[in-house]
């Protein structure tokens, strides 16, 4: 009977002849890297917030990546809008596979953050870490993107659908200053608009004032002034978001209004526009579906 111990001490020994090439798994090297790819991607967070402060066009391309992707934070959506703008649908490789899709060959993903674990800082407060996950757009894979898109509604729907659940009444009036085609009354709370606009007036302002009235905590205490550019940017995420025209915002004024305001900072102000626009496209969304089921079950006359 031959003696096949060697086979064993080979394999204790970590040197099986199945695959002499493989290497053992270095957790400290891994580490590493993962520690890198975090340093990564905050520095880019910090220069993609620089960039956008200081370049109204690059603040506009941050809006047309966060309208896109509302339900991601301020962080995700600049790293987005650096490494992939003009993504329209996101996922990993697991979630685009468990979809019956696949990544396209010599595509390269880009990475996101998602947080991790809990820890307790030395203050004793509770903080989260978070680790980086590649992704890949739609483009990059099998499926065909215009299967995916959806038909924007009509104007009497959108408008509809923007009004539905408002946080206040909304009135028609004749009386409102010149050139103010809707206005948030704190006082009264309730949003006046004028009689007779288009349908892209109607939309545009009555968003930005139903972002005024989303911001108003009710507290007596509401500052128009503090918040008017808020309300401009999370219109403006709405009307993209919703196919309504955009060519009457400007943005050139950015760099002045961020100035001196440490990276941080901005990205509180841009989470307050985006969480205001994405409760209001929330609504909208959730009275959308309703009426194309709606649709879908009502009988052929």
């Amino acid at each position: 009977m031959s003696n096949l111990d060697d086979l064993f001490r080979q394999e204790a020994s970590g040197h099986s002849s199945a695959n002499p090439s493989e290497q053992p798994f270095d957790k400290e090297a891994w580490a590493q890297k993962k520690q890198e790819l975090r340093q990564w991607a905050y520095e880019t967070i910090d220069a993609a917030t620089t960039a956008i402060s200081q370049s109204g066009d690059e603040f506009q391309r941050y809006l047309d990546v966060q309208s896109r992707f509302d339900r991601y934070s301020v962080s995700n959506a600049l790293l987005i809008l650096m490494q992939r703008p003009e993504a329209t649908r996101i996922g990993d490789f697991d979630s685009w596979k468990e979809q019956g899709v696949f990544i396209r060959r010599k595509e390269t993903g880009f990475y996101i953050l998602e947080p991790g674990e809990e820890y307790r800082r030395e203050d004793g407060s509770t903080g989260i870490s978070y680790n980086l996950k590649k992704m890949f757009d739609i483009a990059q894979t099998t499926a065909n993107p215009k299967r995916e898109q959806l038909t924007n509604p009509d104007d009497r729907m959108r408008i509809k659908a923007l009004m539905d659940r408002a946080p206040v009444p909304i009135v028609i009036g004749d009386a409102l200053p010149p050139e103010t085609h809707a206005l948030y009354q704190p006082d009264m709370r309730n949003i006046v608009i004028r009689r007779g606009m288009d349908a892209g007036d109607i939309f545009r302002a009555l968003a930005q004032e139903l972002a005024h009235a989303e911001l108003d905590r009710g507290d007596g205490r509401y500052s128009r002034s503090d918040f008017t550019f808020h309300a401009y940017c999370a219109s403006y995420m709405l009307c993209k978001q919703f196919g309504v025209d955009t060519s009457s915002f400007r943005f050139h004024r950015v760099p002045e209004k961020l100035k001196d305001i440490e990276p941080q900072q901005i990205r509180a102000e841009l989470t307050v526009m985006k969480d205001t626009a994405h409760d209001i496209a929330r609504r909208m969304n959730r009275m959308l579906a309703q009426q194309r089921q709606q649709q879908r079950t009502e009988p052929v006359r």
